[in-house]
């Protein structure tokens, strides 16, 4: 009887001891498994920003210490993509609406117009509510520096563009540490940045027209593990 019970005890502690290895080391496996943006052979980091929100609070890099968060250069009167952007930006939010440690940083590159108020209203449209989604304004060039060389997704003033400004319709994606991740393709080459400018219920395209949402959340999920 002294023999089955420790069996039974042993067999117990192994099974425990099973389920925090694949429970620890899967998990952590499974977030690694996302590539990191590197440029010149190092990763890349976030630079550190300082900007004022849609309530006139200061936000800077520091704000989202511990966090992954999502990052997308917009303007408010963008007449294309933007509101397409902000409203797949919305369905990750649902998505993660309780989890305080998951955030959005919307950075303006037209803040001459888009002022604290009229990200407010914006805000206030399009239903972003999660309380670490914050819509960033400040000054235009450090915006532009942020965007070019910070995160190497393109913004820039073009009179012949729609609206007056072109830029990327991508998002990035940034992980509790601050660096830039994401998922590798079929050849294991990272892809860098998400597609946002597409609806997220759009048909499967070609190439570049695919939505790219559902993968978002997908790796966000890997990252807050």
């Amino acid at each position: 009887m002294g023999k089955k019970y420790s069996y039974v005890g042993i067999s117990l502690i192994v099974l425990i001891f099973g389920i925090w290895v694949v429970k620890e080391f899967g998990s952590r496996n499974s977030s690694e498994s996302l590539a990191y943006l590197e440029i010149n052979g190092k990763k890349k980091k976030v630079p550190q920003f300082e900007f004022v929100n849609q309530a006139k609070d200061t936000i800077s890099n520091q704000t989202y210490n511990d966090k992954v968060y999502v990052v997308e250069f917009f303007f408010a009167t963008c007449p294309t993509i933007c509101p397409i952007m902000t409203n797949n930006l919305v369905e990750v939010q649902n998505e993660f609406y309780g989890n305080l440690d998951f955030g959005i940083a919307s950075f303006t590159i037209n803040p001459e117009n888009d002022t604290p108020e009229v990200l407010a209203d914006y805000a206030e449209e399009y239903n972003i509510k999660h309380p670490n989604w914050h819509l960033l304004t400040g000054n235009q060039n450090d915006i532009y520096q942020l965007a070019n060389k910070g995160f190497n997704i393109y913004a820039a003033e073009d009179e012949n563009a729609p609206g007056g400004f072109e830029h990327s319709g991508y998002f990035a994606l940034v992980d509790q540490d601050g660096y830039i991740r994401c998922r590798r393709d079929e050849f294991g080459n990272p892809i860098v940045f998400y597609r946002g400018s597409v609806p997220h219920d759009a048909p499967d395209g070609e190439g570049e027209e695919d939505p790219q949402i559902d993968i978002l959340i997908e790796d966000i999920k890997l990252l807050l593990q």
